[in-house]
Parts: structure tokens; C-alpha cells; sequence
């Protein structure tokens, strides 16, 4: 018996010492790595050579200890030692009754079942060294017994079958059923038929779990509560030992790169939103989730597309195509006919291969020359050509002055005269310096634009040449001019 406590304590002690090192992450068993000390007391009920079962009672004090174990099963060993009777009657023997005094020492292995940590179901097996003393009415020996016909001591082999219910986290109630089977005959000091003694337990009793707490990373939350053993020194966890994740992507705070990740984002080991094509936008908000690199995109995620006409502007032949028109794969604007007239502005689509166009998409037709026609002179209103009461020209009166730079250009030796004229209202000093800077500043013009200087007279003629009567409105109007006369032809 010496021999089987030793090797019960060596197991526990080397046990204590090295599991507590375990690495696990989630805690089921509450009894894993713990020592249980139980007493119990019940019931015996002896199978014997006796044919009246006997109920007697038995009482037993036992240790166990539970291996570390992060499922909702658990092993462990056991060690006890019960005291208590044996009984039986039957009126066809001599004597009718016996009773036993038994003493048993033990060790097993137990398995044990967390039901949601409400209840434990545990499984015992083991052997047992018991001392037995049959005695009769009055203490008596029976006669084998005291004949020395038998050993009262043997190696019995026991089975149980029980259940724990926890009050406390160290304190626990228990049940449980056993059997213990003797090799031999003689529990009733008879030794008869072909089967051997045997006997039931029926037992309730307390237990108590201790051992020295640990705390393996000094996070405050001990071992036997601590889902997350290897926390750095110095980090902050929660109640279960495990480091704050405050935005929930499965990387600690003091890992996390990018707090405040959105719930259920997709992360790497920093933390950080995945962003596969690294366009700068994260997976779970990028539309566009295979964008190749370098390409500029926009807060979706998507290649810019500015003309919105399905093509991105880094495939886009041509960029700025109008809005909701039909285009390729290229981006530009589908030509069915091939004519270099896009459809939304071909008027004659279906034009034939090779057929000459115009900017309409239509067949082009060359119109016959119109013979050209000289001109000799222009006048320039001043109300249309000049600012009002200035010698500044007005954009209007550019495209009549070019007709006539035409005309120079195409006769290079041409002459010709400038002649300024106003109305009679004002002084004719006034007038006449009048009339001269509006000359003067057609002159200017044409030279401006490559003209010679050269070509050209400039006269303020003031108001003495009037072609209209000065009494009325329209007719100071069309007296106040500018004529350009040629004058190398007559």
C-alpha cells in the first residue's frame, strides 16, 4: 500500500510542476489540474454465499488529482481508503448471520465529464488491498475465520460510476454507485457454489478542489482562468487573461496598427484592412478589388473614368467622349459604318466603304468654284466698328476688315486709302482729330497683320464729306465712317 501512495503523490507533484507550462487557448474542465480531497459516506450491500442481502454502511476519505486538460473531459488518479460492514442473513446456514468489519486501501484512474460546468459525471476504475474479519452473533469469529482457513487480505478490483454537483468554485457535492468484486469466496466465511463475494456502495459525501493558483504570464488572471497563457509582460487583458481587441478584428490592441478597424473587415497581422491590389483603398470598401498597379483610383476603389463612358481614362483612347454615347472597347465613340463619322452625330449612317464624307457623316459634294470678286472698297460703320466717342476698334469689325486683308494679301502690290469721316456734331478741331485716329487705327490693324505700312494713305476728312443729311439721326449715323478705297485701280 506504501508502494501505491508513493507513486500516486510522485505523479501528482510532477504533474503540478510541468502542466502549468501548457499552452492552451480555451478552458473547459474546472477540475483540470486540481487536487480533490472527499469524504463520503453510504451504504453497503453484500453478494455473498448469504441469500438475504444484507444493508450495512461504509465510510471513505479519498484524494484525486485531475491532469491539465482544456476539453470538456478530463483524467485523473485516485487514492482512498474506507472502513465499514458487510452483512448477510440466511436461515438454511450455520451460523444465520455475518457480519464483516472490512478496511480497504486504494488507488485508480478516474474520467471525468464537464456538462456545461453544472454537472460532472465521472467514470472510477481501480484496485483495492482489503482486510476483512468475518464475525457472527456477539463479535465471534466465524469458524473458518478463526481457523485460519483463509488470508483476510486480498487485492479486490472495484468499479464506480458518480456525479459531482458544484456549490462553490472549490466546493462540491457528490453521488455515486461502486462495486467491489473479492477473487476469492470467504467475505461471509463461506466458501460455497461457483461464484465469488462481491459488494455494492451507495455513497454521498463532499468535496473540496485545491492547489496553488498560477499565473504563468503575471497578467493577474490565473492559469486555471487564463485563455491566453503567453500575454506579454505589462499588457492590459481582460477577465479571461486575453489581451483588449477593442475593434474585434483578432488582433490585440497593442498589435493593432489601425484601431477602430469596422466590424467583420478583413485584416492582416497589424491590424490593418486587407487591400489586395494596394490601390489605397481597403478590400471591404473597394469595388474594384483586382485594380492593377499604379493605376489612379477613385474613393471606391475604381480606375477613373472622367467621361463616365465605361472605359477607365488609362485605357481611354479618347477621354472626353459626351455623355451616355455608345463607344468600344477603346473608349471612343462607335463608328458602325467606319466612314471617321461617329454614330451620335452621323446623319447618313450605312454609308458605303470608301465613300468620301462630311463633317455630318454624309456623302461629300464638291461644289464648283465661285469665281472670285475684287473688292475695291469697304466702309465700316462707326457705330458697329468702333467704341463709343474712341478710336478703339470693336471685335465686330474684324471679319470685314479680314475679307479686305484677304484681298491685300492675294494683290501684293495694291494701294490703298484710308479715309475717316464723322458727323457734324462737336467742333470741326475735334472732328477732324476724330476721324484721323479711327484711320489710324485700321491702319493698324492691317499692319498688325503683316501688311506694310507702305500701302496705304490715311486722311482725317472730319465732317466735310458728309453722304447723308446731318439734320437727322440716321443720317449723322451713316456719316460717321470709315471708307478703305483701293486706289491703284481706277
Amino acid at each position: 500500500m506504501k508502494i501505491t501512495l508513493t507513486i500516486f503523490f510522485t505523479i501528482v507533484f510532477f504533474s503540478i510542476t510541468i502542466f502549468p507550462q501548457s499552452t492552451k487557448t480555451q478552458r473547459y474542465n474546472p477540475f483540470s489540474g486540481t487536487i480533490v480531497l472527499s469524504v463520503e459516506g453510504g451504504a453497503t450491500l453484500a453478494s455473498t454465499d448469504y441469500s438475504g442481502l444484507g444493508v450495512d454502511y461504509l465510510g471513505r476519505l479519498s484524494v484525486e488529482y485531475f491532469f491539465p486538460a482544456w476539453v470538456k473531459s478530463g483524467f485523473g488518479i485516485r487514492a482512498f481508503t474506507n472502513a465499514g460492514f458487510l452483512k448477510g442473513s440466511d436461515s438454511n446456514l450455520t451460523p444465520e448471520e455475518f457480519r464483516t468489519n472490512i478496511n480497504t486501501f486504494g488507488a485508480g484512474v478516474i474520467f471525468n465529464l464537464s456538462l456545461n460546468d453544472v454537472a460532472f459525471p465521472y467514470l472510477f476504475a481501480g484496485f483495492a488491498s482489503l482486510s476483512f474479519d468475518p464475525k457472527g452473533e456477539g463479535g465471534v469469529k466465524l469458524p473458518n475465520n478463526a481457523a485460519g482457513e483463509y488470508s483476510t487480505s486480498e487485492v479486490n478490483y472495484l468499479g464506480e460510476l458518480g456525479i459531482r454537483f458544484p456549490v462553490t468554485e472549490n466546493l462540491s457535492l457528490n453521488v455515486n454507485g461502486g462495486v467491489q468484486i473479492s477473487p476469492n469466496d470467504w467475505l461471509d466465511d463461506l466458501a460455497k457454489g461457483t461464484s465469488n463475494d462481491m459488494f455494492f456502495t451507495l455513497m454521498g459525501g463532499i468535496s473540496y478542489s485545491f492547489l496553488t493558483e498560477f499565473d504563468s504570464d503575471g497578467d493577474g488572471v490565473v492559469d486555471s482562468k487564463d485563455m491566453c497563457e503567453k500575454t506579454p509582460k505589462g499588457i492590459k487583458v481582460d477577465e479571461f487573461g486575453c489581451p483588449f481587441d477593442s475593434d474585434k478584428d483578432g488582433v490585440a490592441d497593442y498589435l493593432d496598427e489601425c484601431p477602430g478597424t469596422p466590424s467583420g473587415a478583413p485584416v492582416d497581422s497589424k491590424g490593418c484592412p486587407l487591400d489586395s491590389d494596394r490601390d489605397g483603398i481597403p478590400d471591404y470598401t473597394d469595388l474594384c478589388p483586382n485594380t492593377q498597379r499604379g493605376i489612379d483610383v477613385d474613393d471606391y476603389g475604381c480606375p477613373f473614368d472622367n467621361d463616365a463612358d465605361g472605359v477607365p481614362d488609362y485605357l481611354d483612347k479618347c477621354p472626353n467622349t459626351p455623355y451616355e454615347v455608345d463607344v468600344d472597347q477603346s473608349g471612343c465613340p462607335m463608328d458602325e459604318d467606319l466612314d471617321g463619322v461617329p454614330d451620335y452625330i452621323d446623319q447618313c449612317p450605312g454609308t458605303l466603304p470608301g465613300m468620301q464624307v462630311d463633317e455630318k457623316g454624309c456623302e461629300f459634294v464638291i461644289a464648283p468654284p465661285v469665281p472670285e470678286t475684287d473688292i475695291n472698297q469697304v466702309v465700316l460703320s462707326s457705330e458697329t466698328s468702333f467704341e463709343f466717342n474712341s478710336a478703339q476698334l470693336k471685335p465686330a469689325a474684324h471679319p470685314e476688315l479680314d475679307k479686305l486683308l484677304a484681298e491685300m494679301k492675294r494683290f501684293p502690290m495694291s494701294r490703298w486709302r484710308i479715309e475717316g469721316h464723322t458727323d457734324n456734331i462737336g467742333s470741326p478741331e475735334g472732328n477732324m482729330k476724330m476721324s484721323q485716329m479711327r484711320a489710324e487705327s485700321v491702319l493698324n490693324y492691317f499692319v498688325s497683320r503683316g501688311i506694310p505700312g507702305g500701302r496705304f494713305e490715311v486722311v482725317g476728312m472730319g465732317s466735310r464729306e458728309p453722304i447723308a443729311d446731318n439734320k437727322t439721326e440716321k443720317g449723322r449715323a451713316k456719316n460717321r465712317r470709315v471708307e478703305i478705297i483701293r486706289i491703284d485701280k481706277k
